[in-house]
């Protein structure tokens, strides 16, 4: 099985790898196109506040927040995976593991539920292809949603304060490997989204698909190219149903972002599936409620 599995994978390289050559001009220029939004949009949004926060961890923020008699790891990843959306509820989730800040059950609850859109990024990419009004009433609903299958999983985390011995911290040390982690990270946001992003332009020249059949097969392969393509169709209340479940279930790429990063630890890419899986149903319950 695992066999006939590599043999597929090699085969579809090696025709994703004919297709390229044959369109290298359309495939050069979609990637300067892609890394052009990346080096403007993604990038500037991610890259220092991941450093900062890493220096954060390392100057012991966790104790603070958990002298406020608060589950301070959970308090801490909830907030930073929301103001710099996904990935980075499973960047933030892995490192705290790592420096045996959350149990191995804290990780896999964490996993479920912290997969927010950058805000900022949600708010002026939706604004325009819809309006403001309408991105503020999907970013809530990302947000009460997560928040449900927070109260659905929830674990009884460390209750004791973690003390982190903050003299031995180097800030230039802890700069470095801020920067190293951060830049790890956003490349492996960027290949894998470069990768699927290449797929779905191939698919569009070789394949007439109707605009809503265009529109999910970008969204399924890339979340921003999904939101954006949204601007073909016409009814607004499609529309915004659209956009509500990509942001929820995610993109391919996304995906596998998140199982690349998570993939040497006992995080569980199944539990951030079922959380996204469940974000879809609860979204789309709470927009018709709404």
């Amino acid at each position: 099985m695992k066999k006939n599995y590599h043999s597929l994978v090699i085969i579809f390289i090696v025709i994703l790898l004919s297709t390229y050559i044959i369109n290298s001009n359309l495939i050069i220029k979609s990637i300067l196109e892609y890394t052009n939004i990346f080096i403007t949009k993604l990038f500037p949004a991610s890259f220092i506040i991941y450093i900062l926060s890493s220096i954060l961890i390392d100057y012991g923020i966790i104790n603070y927040l958990s002298k406020l008699k608060l589950n301070g790891a959970v308090i801490y990843i909830t907030i930073m995976s929301f103001i710099s959306g996904f990935p980075s509820g499973a960047k933030y989730t892995k490192e705290l593991l790592e420096k045996d800040l959350i149990t191995t059950e804290e990780a896999n609850f964490l996993i479920t539920y912290t997969n927010f859109s950058n805000p900022i990024f949600l708010l002026g990419s939706i604004s325009s292809v819809l309006t403001k009004k309408i991105a503020i009433k999907i970013l809530v609903i990302t947000i009460i949603s997560n928040f449900i299958i927070y109260l659905l999983f929830r674990v009884n985390g460390k209750k004791n304060i973690i003390t982190i011995s903050t003299a031995k911290v180097n800030f230039s040390t802890s700069l470095k490997n801020g920067t190293i982690g951060a830049i790890k990270t956003l490349l492996i946001v960027y290949s894998s989204s470069l990768f699927f992003y290449l797929i779905s332009v191939i698919i569009n020249k070789y394949i007439f698909l109707r605009p809503i059949n265009y529109v999910i097969v970008n969204s399924f392969f890339d979340l921003t190219k999904g939101i954006f393509s949204t601007a073909l169709l016409s009814d607004v209340t499609t529309r915004t149903l659209l956009i509500l479940i990509f942001l929820s279930f995610g993109s391919l790429s996304i995906h596998i972002q998140v199982k690349s990063i998570i993939s040497d630890t006992s995080i569980k890419y199944k539990n951030y599936l079922l959380g996204r899986i469940l974000q879809v149903i609860i979204s789309i319950v709470i927009f018709f409620i709404i």
